[in-house]
């Protein structure tokens, strides 16, 4: 029997927007209100919010969670100040991704995993496993979170003047702790769209409240459709599509969060350490097309007459105003400049290798 469809506590608020819902990692999600475009637009020039309830957290404590949550992640958290967020992956000994994840330094050994909906009972089992020779304690927390995100040039106003969170004093990729309506909740300056924004991690009334307090104040809902366009063009990686378990980070070009030499090391790191020593086989392209036709995931890329890779994620930019993608391609063809092609249905589109980031961010460094 098929597992039973999930729901977030924002479930009947989307409904009730209208929102076009559909299966994503398991649970109904919304995929847009009012228009793929129109929330895209929203959150580039002005601010959109997001339920991302559906994510995974994992709370890991004891005298060595420093220790174990440096060595199943591919960045270094070693002597991090509080306060800090971090990305990188949990990899498989052969360098294959089990996740891409970020990693919030709480406390001393003290840290919240957040991982992908689709992973969770994956991830919760790996870490587990990996868990078993260190002293440490792992809480899945998963089904006390719901989170928010709130993105786009007006989100740290938004923040402010309809929730009250005066996050001013956050930098990218920092998170503080607040109490808000007698709870202790989590604010990052983080998020997934090449823009500024904040992620909110709270239980579900509290969510409850923050959406309908955005909502009111005519916050543009938007739905995983311009979640998943915004995250392309800024050149962001989603598991599943650029990572896999057969895809690692030297792979996807996310060898900046991989580090080599950090002590301890990391499961995965001598395979990783190898690719990038020998350079891997395939490797994570951009690809702009002559063409308005649009390459989809899993259409095949061709140098000449020869299949050479694939699509991953391939979108008309709603941004940039092309047809781009990112493709797994032999690295032996992936230079800057080279001329490929992309079969779509029946006909051949050329392509030109461009950079992977389509769109400059505007993250507040």
């Amino acid at each position: 029997m098929a597992d039973e469809i999930k729901i977030t506590c924002l479930h009947d608020k989307h409904v009730a927007l209208g929102a076009l819902m559909s299966p994503f990692a398991g649970y109904d999600m919304p995929i847009q209100y009012n228009g793929i475009e129109i929330e895209h637009n929203a959150v580039r020039k002005n601010v959109g919010v997001f339920d991302v309830s559906h994510m995974g957290e994992v709370r890991i404590t004891g005298p060595e969670a420093e220790k174990f949550v440096n060595y199943i992640f591919t960045n270094d958290i070693a002597g991090a100040e509080i306060g800090k967020v971090f990305y990188g992956m949990m990899l498989y000994p052969d360098g294959g991704t089990v996740d891409d994840l970020l990693v919030y330094k709480m406390g001393e050994n003290d840290f919240f995993l957040v991982i992908n909906a689709a992973n969770i009972d994956k991830d919760v089992a790996w870490i587990n496993e990996q868990a078993a020779n260190f002293d440490v304690k792992v809480d899945h927390q998963s089904e006390y979170y719901s989170q928010l995100a709130v993105q786009g040039p007006e989100a740290e106003k938004t923040m402010g003047a309809v929730l009250n969170l005066d996050c001013t004093d956050l930098t990218f990729y920092t998170h503080k702790e607040v109490e808000y309506d007698g709870e202790t909740i989590i604010v990052s300056r983080t998020g997934y769209t090449g823009e500024d924004g904040f992620e909110v991690y709270a239980s579900a009334p509290v969510i409850m409240k923050m959406w309908d307090l955005l909502i009111a104040a005519g916050v543009q809902p938007c739905g995983l459709g311009c979640r998943d366009t915004l995250r392309f063009e800024a050149g962001l990686p989603l598991y599943g599509d650029e990572l896999t378990p057969e895809i690692s980070p030297i792979m996807a070009t996310l060898g900046m969060f991989c580090k080599l030499d950090k002590e301890g090391g990391f499961i995965g790191r001598d395979a990783c350490a190898q690719q990038k020593a020998e350079g891997s086989a395939k490797k994570l392209v951009g690809l702009e097309l002559k063409d308005k036709a649009i390459p989809r995931h899993g259409y095949e890329v061709l140098d000449g007459e020869n299949v050479v890779g694939y699509v991953t994620t391939g979108y008309r930019s709603i941004s940039c105003e092309k047809s781009l993608a990112f493709a797994l391609v032999d690295r032996a063809v992936g230079a800057l400049g080279n001329e490929l092609s992309i079969r779509i249905r029946k006909k051949v589109f050329p392509a030109t290798v461009v950079k992977k980031r389509f769109y400059q961010p505007n993250y507040k460094k």
